[in-house]
């Protein structure tokens, strides 16, 4: 299929793009569970209170099982006593397993995040850029003019060099490569930005 494809002065041509990729079904189950995933994975497991077994301590009984008149019990490290170990309490980042992304999973959730976007006109490709764009408030005037107030930018290693420090500062928008980029910023932001270069990376990875 075609997609347009613009330039820094706003004239249109067109780009011949996999169908596999930007026309792919949309699976929206795929995509959420995709997300329920990364999420599940980026959320740190930080919180950590110690078991009985790990309580420092002495191990011996604490009084006679018979005749005192109390109810049994073992050393001070059970949970019921004060300075003990916590029952079923949280088990630090090592007890939790990390949620497994296939591959195919990885690339039908970019495929139907992509063609979701083109279907609602919120992809965008341009040219490669190959003029050095340095300051902020020039950049800030294409972001206006493209309407890219909230968009990830996926360019290519060259582009990325023209224009990431010009446009690093805007707020609400993401610069990145075909290799630092997931489903989740992809449904984070409104719009998706391609290079023309971008796009072929992009093919090569995910068809």
């Amino acid at each position: 299929m075609k997609i347009d494809k613009l330039n820094l002065d706003g004239k249109k041509s067109s780009i011949e793009v996999l169908d596999k990729i930007f026309s792919a079904k949309i699976n929206n189950k795929l995509v959420s569970n995709v997300l329920y995933k990364t999420n599940a994975n980026y959320k740190g497991r930080h919180a950590k209170t110690k078991q009985q077994n790990e309580v420092a301590g002495p191990t011996s009984k604490i009084y006679a099982q018979k005749g005192t008149g109390n109810a049994r019990h073992a050393s001070r490290k059970a949970p019921i006593f004060v300075g003990g170990g916590v029952a079923h309490g949280p088990k630090g980042e090592l007890s939790y397993k990390k949620r497994k992304l296939n591959k195919s999973e990885k690339k039908q959730s970019i495929a139907s995040i992509i063609s979701e976007k083109t279907q609602n006109k919120n992809l965008l490709i341009f040219s490669d850029f190959v003029k050095e764009i340095k300051k902020t408030k020039e950049m800030n005037i294409i972001v206006k003019k493209f309407d890219m107030t909230n968009s990830l930018i996926v360019l290519d290693k060259v582009s990325k060099e023209k224009i990431e420090k010009s446009i690093r500062n805007i707020p609400n928008i993401k610069v990145t490569d075909v290799n630092h980029f997931s489903a989740f910023d992809m449904v984070k932001f409104t719009k998706v930005v391609f290079t023309e270069s971008s796009v072929k990376e992009i093919e090569k990875r995910y068809a």
